[in-house]
């Protein structure tokens, strides 16, 4: 029997998430369940939101920020180590850490409480298969099964960052709240004009 995934319930005024986090990523699992358990993510917003593809939330500065203030920088004192498993990618619906990039941060670690859940487009085979010879010449091996295949092209997801960050968990319900938050008007630097907050319970 598959060993059972973990539950957080992500409430917010747009509606309920419930994600499942994925066991192949110990680390991330394990993070995000002490942070959701010690109320680290109430009341934080999602403070990026780019329709097409993903919302991001979980920046501990964001929770008094000032309406127009630059948020995504913040974190906990700490990084994780990156878990890319082959085979997890960026469908739509999947849970996946944010992290600096390659160039300040060649090991892929990973903020150590910021996220995104991915919306993403869709992707025809052959584009697919672009997005994964860019990614060899870049050094990141990337291979789709028929599945994933079929599944960016009729769910979508966001494929050009399969390889270079730790997906750890997936939207089981509430991909529609996902959607509206992916609708919210925001400023020039994709922070929603009305703040959406977060609030995190695990489902024991």
């Amino acid at each position: 029997m598959a060993p059972v995934r973990p539950l957080v319930e992500v409430r917010t005024e747009l509606g309920t998430v419930i994600l499942a986090l994925f066991n192949e990523t110990p680390v991330h699992r394990d993070n995000f369940l002490k942070l959701v358990r010690e109320h680290a993510y109430d009341s934080l917003l999602f403070h990026r939101v780019i329709p097409g593809f993903m919302v991001q939330g979980g920046d501990p500065d964001s929770r008094t920020a000032q309406p127009g203030a630059l948020l995504g920088n913040g974190g906990p004192d700490y990084t994780l180590p990156a878990e890319i498993v082959p085979g997890l990618v960026h469908t739509r619906g999947r849970l996946a850490a944010a992290r600096q990039g390659d160039h300040m941060n060649p090991d892929r670690r990973s903020n150590g409480s910021q996220f995104y859940i991915v919306q993403g487009k869709t992707f025809a085979p052959d584009e697919l298969a672009m997005v994964a010879a860019r990614a060899e010449r870049n050094g990141t091996t990337v291979r789709y099964s028929e599945d994933q295949v079929k599944d960016y092209a009729e769910q979508g997801g966001a494929p050009h960052l399969d390889g270079g960050y730790t997906v750890f968990g997936e939207v089981v319900q509430g991909m529609e709240v996902v959607d509206a938050i992916a609708k919210v008007e925001c400023d020039g630097r994709d922070r929603p004009l009305k703040d959406i907050r977060m609030y995190m319970r695990v489902l024991e």
